[in-house]
């Protein structure tokens, strides 16, 4: 495998390994922002933005959007949207449960659609974020134990023969992980008071989850793949504001890099797709800039978002279960999604577009299709859109064993989405009528 497709694969790894939650996400790709000369705005700040300024606006501390505007002029936007989140375990209130005495354990439920069973037997901790009071205000702060404390312990063979013939999980039952042997109603406060130097007593509520401590790993003779947490979807995020921060500024684009929280859950949240915040931005920033309501509906037509989320690389051992011509592979490029359906907003104009787009990057591309028989997934593509109506094609990078607790994908696909992004955001499309399109 080329050096510089490990080399990028070792950088999404690193992210990866600091982004155990959305909010730690969130923060990673701040902090990365940052570095690279962007601004924090909050929401409740007057939008004062300058030509050629680079700026982020964060939302719960779970999502985020990056721009940028150009030095002269503005008469469309280039966007790539992502999402933070993925599917886990979240603690609840009075989250310690006493076993006989004997045994502590956590009181967890189900965050989105994970395959339950690659979370047995592995070494687990806590992080998410907590809410502290400090007289009448209260504020938050992101918390990683970062130490293995738990593990989800299976049920020996000898006490359930036919444990290899297929089971049921029953998520109140059998996904409970054991932390000690004491229960001590406030053991995770504690301790994340602990971790955090502060006073058990300050800490007023909390969103915090489970997560995988195993680290990310390259797989193969040739490490041409690579094995992590959270692939699904840190990798298009990572990807998505690389491309962003190494693209060029380009005459006439206002670019954008968005990544919401709460895709796994259908997105219905003030910080996901289906809420106006991406919209809120775009109508804030012409504001800003003096653009008129009417010269923003005229940037519509020429603007194109990039919905980035991972897609199904064909199974080495379930061969049956992909599209007989539309299936991916890893290491074969960017996957341009489809669906009659509209789970996929993907149609011939938004692909012939990124199509070019990739021709121009050098960058591969490959198709994916759901079997006409099976029910496939859907993404925040066709969700956000309903509130920004843009061409919009869905994309991703082939993976296996999506929603597990630890992915695989390929390694040189990392360099090719972050390169077809890069040149995305260096692409300015104009729109002379219904269907007309130059780039």
């Amino acid at each position: 495998m080329d050096k510089k497709y490990i080399d990028r694969a070792k950088k999404l790894m690193s992210f990866i390994e600091k982004s155990p939650t959305a909010f730690h996400a969130v923060d990673s790709v701040t902090s990365r922002l940052e570095s690279e000369g962007y601004s924090r705005i909050d929401e409740s700040d007057r939008f004062e933005l300058r030509r050629g300024g680079k700026y982020y606006v964060t939302r719960n501390r779970s999502s985020v959007i990056a721009f940028r505007i150009p030095d002269a002029g503005a008469d469309s936007f280039m966007i790539a949207a992502s999402h933070s989140d993925s599917p886990m375990f979240k603690l609840k209130s009075n989250s310690v449960i006493s076993v006989s005495d004997k045994y502590a354990k956590l009181n967890v439920e189900r965050y989105g659609g994970m395959i339950m069973s690659s979370w047995f037997d592995r070494p687990l901790s806590v992080a998410g974020r907590v809410i502290i009071g400090n007289g009448e205000k209260i504020h938050s702060e992101t918390v990683n134990i970062d130490r293995d404390i738990a593990i989800i312990p299976n049920v020996c063979i000898h006490f359930n023969r036919t444990a290899n013939d297929g089971y049921k999980y029953n998520a109140q039952v059998d996904l409970l992980p054991i932390i000690g042997e004491k229960a001590d109603p406030s053991a995770i406060n504690k301790t994340v008071a602990e971790k955090l130097g502060i006073d058990e007593k300050s800490i007023i509520s909390s969103d915090l989850y489970l997560y995988n401590r195993m680290k990310p790993t390259f797989i193969g003779l040739s490490d041409e793949f690579f094995s992590a947490p959270r692939i699904d979807n840190l990798a298009c995020a990572y990807c998505t504001f690389e491309g962003l921060i190494e693209s060029v500024p380009t005459d006439g684009v206002i670019q954008i890099c968005a990544m919401f929280d709460n895709e796994e859950t259908g997105s219905e949240s003030k910080q996901g797709a289906d809420s106006t915040f991406l919209h809120d931005i775009m109508l804030r920033i012409c504001g800003s800039l003096g653009i008129s309501h009417e010269e923003y509906m005229r940037m519509i037509p020429a603007s194109f978002m990039l919905s980035a989320d991972n897609g199904h690389a064909k199974h080495p051992n379930h061969p049956e279960l992909s599209d007989c011509n539309n299936s991916p592979f890893m290491n074969g490029g960017v996957v341009i999604k489809y669906n009659a359906n509209q789970r996929y907003t993907t149609d011939a104009v938004s692909a012939a577009l990124f199509g070019r787009i990739c021709e121009r990057a050098s960058v591969p591309t490959q198709v994916f299709a759901n079997r006409s028989d099976l029910a496939g997934g859907s993404t925040l593509g066709n969700i956000s859109s309903t509130h920004v109506s843009v061409n919009t094609v869905d994309i991703g990078l082939a993976q296996l064993a999506m929603h597990s607790s630890y992915e695989t994908a390929g390694t040189a696909d990392i360099d090719y989405m972050t390169r077809a992004v890069c040149e995305f955001f260096g692409t300015r499309i104009t729109c002379s009528g219904d269907g007309i399109y130059e780039i």
